[in-house]
């Protein structure tokens, strides 16, 4: 675990050697200041020797100096060595995420990711300029006292016998009870996370169904179950400091027991027994400093977990097999016997037996009642799952033949649930071509029927969306990533009922626009409304994962009874309105 760790303090090692440095040569002159006062005690002040004691006063006061000069040193340096450590692993962590397949990110939540790159890389980062300093000053000063300590008097340095080994005992004990409950911790706060993401998002609708009182109860017994775990953990913890300092002062007690007697018959100076005093009290600071930190590390160990397994995630779709540089010729589309399962646990199949063929350019409509992997289906073209077995071609290679990259940007994917990011109309088009001109920009939108709506806004394409596209409807926020995607120029485009909540009036405008723009593109579009996929050049019919038909609307009309019943049903539906 430290191996992998150490890898990202890379351009901040210089930092973590320099505070490391620092603390301990902080550690150094604070433990030599009281052999000084000690000096002046027992030799300066019992022989009226002003200048002794004047030059010494003046040694201690330029050690003080160095002293506080080295802490300064070591906070600064540890703060740098630990921002930099905490901000590479966080973009570690964002990297990698990006190279995950939805099954991957399906793995962990997306509450759980944002705690892992937030609440646990914080953690590893104030346990880091932490340890820098007080695991080095603490020890530093523990073994050097001791040592000091027993020089003084190794009588009296027998009391450390009895109280280090019952301080290790206690620390090893809280750390052993407490390791779990900061597991538990973490997912406490994941679950906590998942909770206020999941209102926030949905505040909308919480608000139309009035059910604030759920949501306040649901966040309640979440953030009730944080508190508890968190009491329990802090609870063990918080019983460390007044054992120590029990056993601490029972130490000191017994100094003096015995010492007092050693001082009367002349065995021990005064001064000594003074300074005895002082190298004892940080022996057992120090110890009780050790064990603070070891109750962090703690802590730390189980962020640490959770922040590598999710560096050790493999991606389950990668680049193995690609073929660098290949980009994909046309927009030809072949399921070759494709079997599909997201679950390979489970026996039943999502997909079964697709055998598919689409020539570039021509216009598919995919229909199927819900659940008949519509949507699983078309996001085996751009790699977004990957085919169980059996091959998915895409202009006459396999998928796995190009790199993602490559693949995915001849293909462009409109999903059922629509994207915007926060910034203007123009940041979020550009996403599809960056350097896209204002001529392109335009057409993309009249193509999308979204200039209409465009061109009523104060700002036009400069106009701010708001986090999540707040600022547009429904249907707007449609026709807006049916623009981006029109822009980015792909050999495959595919609508996954991206046109649900648009009229049927501004349907037939995008469906016409398409035939006419885009002629060379391959056209996916999956439909609920039969109307909006009837003119298509094949309709392939999908039911439980399977194809039961495929043909024009006319065949389909004579051969399928499930198209031709959804049609009947539709043609029916719109005559009432009527």
């Amino acid at each position: 675990m430290l191996k992998k760790l150490w890898a990202y303090t890379v351009g901040y090692r210089k930092w973590i050697a320099a505070g490391v440095a620092c603390a301990a040569s902080e550690a150094v002159f604070e433990l030599l200041l009281p052999l000084v006062m000690a000096g002046i005690v027992d030799k300066g002040i019992p022989a009226g020797d002003t200048t002794y004691i004047l030059t010494h006063g003046l040694l201690m006061v330029a050690m003080a100096a160095v002293s506080m000069s080295l802490g300064i040193g070591s906070a600064v340096f540890s703060s740098r060595a630990g921002q930099g450590f905490g901000a590479n692993l966080r973009k570690a962590q964002y990297d990698h995420i990006q190279e995950f397949s939805f099954r991957n990110i399906e793995k962990f939540s997306t509450a759980s990711l944002i705690t892992r790159m937030t609440n646990d890389c914080t953690m590893l980062q104030v346990s880091l300029m932490m340890g820098m300093r007080m695991m080095v000053r603490s020890p530093m000063m523990l073994v050097c006292a001791l040592v000091l300590s027993i020089s003084i008097s190794v009588k009296l340095s027998s009391a450390f016998l009895v109280a280090i080994p019952l301080l290790i005992a206690l620390v090893l004990g809280i750390m052993v009870k407490v390791s779990p409950l900061f597991g538990s911790f973490q997912e406490r706060t994941d679950d906590v996370n998942l909770v206020v993401q999941e209102n926030l998002a949905g505040i909308r609708v919480v608000k139309s169904f009035v059910r604030e009182d759920y949501e306040e109860q649901k966040f309640r017994s979440r953030n009730d179950a944080l508190m508890n775990i968190a009491e329990r953990a802090f609870g063990i913890v918080i019983i460390n400091m007044p054992l120590m300092m029990l056993i601490t002062y029972g130490t000191i007690i017994a100094v003096m027991w015995f010492g007092a007697p050693m001082v009367q018959t002349g065995e021990l100076d005064a001064a000594l027994l003074s300074t005895f005093f002082t190298y004892i009290t940080q022996v057992l600071m120090s110890l009780m400093m050790v064990s603070m930190i070891m109750m962090n590390v703690t802590r730390a160990v189980a962020c640490a977990r959770r922040v590598i397994e999710v560096l050790d995630e493999e991606p389950d779709i990668n680049d193995r097999e690609a073929a660098d540089g290949l980009a994909v010729p046309d927009g030809s589309i072949d399921f070759d016997h494709v079997y599909f399962k997201y679950n390979k646990d489970v026996e039943a199949w999502n997909l079964q037996d697709i055998d598919l063929h689409i020539k570039s350019g021509m216009t598919v409509g995919v229909i199927g009642a819900t659940g008949s992997a519509k949507t699983t289906l078309v996001s085996l073209i751009p790699r977004l799952y990957e085919a169980t077995s059996g091959t998915v071609r895409v202009g006459g290679r396999p998928v796995k033949d190009y790199t993602m990259e490559h693949l995915r940007d001849a293909v462009s994917v409109v999903l059922q649930k629509n994207t915007l990011f926060s910034g203007s109309i123009r940041a979020n088009l550009l996403w599809g071509d960056e350097s896209a001109t204002e001529e392109e920009i335009q057409a993309a939108c009249d193509a999308a029927c979204a200039s209409e709506f465009i061109d009523k806004m104060p700002d036009g394409l400069d106009t701010d969306l708001g986090q999540g596209g707040v600022n547009v409807s429904g249907g707007q926020k449609q026709r807006l990533c049916i623009a981006r995607a029109i822009l980015k120029k792909p050999k495959v485009l595919i609508l996954d009922d991206s046109t649900s909540a648009v009229d049927t009036a501004t349907d037939a405008k995008i469906r016409l626009a398409f035939r006419t723009q885009l002629p060379d593109t391959t056209k996916i579009i999956i439909a609920q409304r039969i109307i909006s996929v009837m003119d298509a050049d094949l309709i392939v019919v999908m039911d439980d994962g399977k194809i039961a038909q495929a043909g024009t609307h006319d065949e389909l009309m004579k051969t399928s009874e499930i198209y031709r019943d959804v049609y009947l049903s539709q043609q029916e539906g719109a005559s009432i309105d009527a």
